[in-house]
């Protein structure tokens, strides 16, 4: 196979790949706290012998977008907002997991836990517990949960010790190999943060990729009837 349709298929297959990506994003425009990703492409080349050198597009690595969203106020007692970096902590069937996404409601033992089940878990990375008779509950800026004026716990931000390390486990939850607390966040009660996701800016994207998808598969069919058209004259 021509060196050319070697690299076109490399490009084709990370475009399809980021394809895939733009449209994870965009189906999760809604979702509370969901973290935009994109596909960063790579060069391979490597030196033929007895003949020019063989470039590959390699679009194998997806990247997080950090970047602060909007926030949307709820009023209700046990949602949660991070305003600045650093996750919360909760604990899933896997392990410990972080999100940016702050539902959270109290679970038959009285443990705050997500959407999913996942329970909550404080500074000490204990899972956070708010009594039955608590009464009112408020937050402070510091993560401090207390109830009637009475502590119950701190809710801490966490940040993975290596950025680089941090890979999208699925949904809203992040995984690293190891986690850190973190300072210089504002937790914010009453608040959920929107999705990061620019609508505009995806679609955009999606028209972009596609269009160069279809030039690469239109450079493909020219090859194509290129080598056969060369194959058949040599064999008249």
């Amino acid at each position: 196979m021509d060196a050319g349709i070697y690299t076109t298929l490399t490009r084709q297959s990370g475009l399809m790949r980021e394809m895939q990506v733009v449209a994870h994003n965009i189906a999760n425009i809604s979702t509370t706290g969901f973290r935009r990703e994109g596909v960063i492409f790579s060069e391979y080349v490597k030196r033929m012998e007895g003949g020019p050198s063989l470039s590959m597009a390699n679009g194998d690595t997806r990247h997080i977008d950090l970047r602060q969203a909007g926030l949307s106020q709820t009023g209700a007692a046990f949602d949660f907002a991070i305003q600045g970096e650093g996750f919360f902590l909760v604990e899933t069937p896997q392990g410990q997991a972080m999100t940016r996404a702050g539902s959270f409601t109290p679970n038959a033992e009285g443990e705050l836990v997500n959407m999913d089940g996942h329970r909550l878990l404080d500074l000490g990375g204990a899972p956070v517990f708010v009594p039955p008779d608590a009464g009112a509950v408020a937050l402070s800026a510091d993560g401090t949960l207390s109830a009637n004026g009475q502590p119950l716990a701190q809710i801490g931000l966490w940040q993975p010790t290596d950025p680089l390390k941090m890979t999208h486990q699925g949904g809203t939850v992040f995984v690293s190999d190891e986690v850190e607390p973190m300072e210089g966040g504002t937790i914010l009660q009453g608040f959920l943060e929107d999705s990061n996701v620019n609508p505009i800016s995806e679609i955009a994207r999606m028209i972009a990729v596609q269009r160069a998808y279809e030039m690469g598969q239109g450079f493909m069919e020219k090859e194509d009837e290129r080598m056969r058209g060369v194959i058949q004259t040599l064999g008249r």
